[in-house]
């Protein structure tokens, strides 16, 4: 299985995993490591896909029904894995307990702390970026252990979409604005062939949501999912397509 690995300063029990689309069983044009159960891909391959994946991870990942939303789910004892939680983003500092995001353009944000006995992973796209899915993390990682401060977090930005390619609309860049983001030609570039247009840098705009939540340590970033059709999936550039996986837990 192909995959790359966060490249941040975390602690080595902190273990990563970016999936690439190769070496799976689904057909065009989810070809071929699709993990996504929700874009139309025959199940049984997907099915088959998540086995290929399970069998290299220490256990089943902890999928949730991501809404584009800000909800955060937080490990609950034995609860969690009888259930598939509405959220995007979770957090935990159980050992051996997978978290999971799916993401074919919008940007995944693996989260650790220092020490390594905290972790989180969150799916932000434009919608969950603008409306708080990053700092909503941080406050649950914080919540979970008395003491940590955001300082000492770490964040690693995985593939997402580039700007050269993720165009929007005024409507976009209007409601970040709301949220008080820092609007400028680097966050939002005017496209002139095309009047309230612009090319918005995801990666730039979770930098600003990450340091508003108070993380200094932010790592990743500029691997373009558009651009790389080898290696990942992109909605906005092949319009159906699947879905590959970041993955984040602790080693024992």
């Amino acid at each position: 299985m192909d995959f790359i690995s966060a490249d941040w300063p975390a602690p080595k029990r902190v273990r990563t995993m970016v999936t690439q689309r190769t070496h799976g069983t689904s057909l065009s044009p989810y070809d071929s490591l699709n993990l996504g159960d929700h874009v139309g891909d025959d199940p049984n391959a997907v099915l088959l896909n998540r086995q290929l994946l399970r069998a290299v991870l220490p256990s089943e990942p902890l999928w949730m029904r991501q809404t584009h939303g800000t909800l955060v789910s937080m490990s609950l004892s034995g609860v969690r894995e009888s259930l598939v939680p509405d959220a995007d983003a979770a957090v935990t500092n159980r050992a051996n307990e997978v978290l999971a995001v799916l993401t074919a353009d919008c940007l995944p944000v693996f989260f650790c702390s220092a020490d390594g006995k905290q972790i989180g992973v969150a799916h932000a796209g434009w919608r969950g970026l603008c409306a708080g899915i990053l700092e909503n993390t941080v406050s649950a990682l914080i919540q979970q252990s008395v003491g940590l401060t955001p300082s000492a977090l770490l964040a690693w930005l995985g593939p997402a979409i580039g700007q050269n390619h993720f165009e929007v609309g005024k409507e976009v860049l209007e409601s970040f604005d709301q949220q008080d983001f820092e609007i400028n030609l680097q966050t939002f570039q005017p496209i002139l062939q095309k009047p309230g247009k612009y090319l918005a840098n995801l990666d730039l705009l979770a930098h600003q949501a990450l340091k508003r939540a108070g993380v200094q340590n932010v790592y990743g970033g500029g691997l373009c999912t558009y651009t790389q059709s080898s290696q990942y999936f992109s909605h906005r550039r092949d319009g159906v397509s699947g879905r590959f996986a970041s993955l984040i837990w602790i080693e024992p």
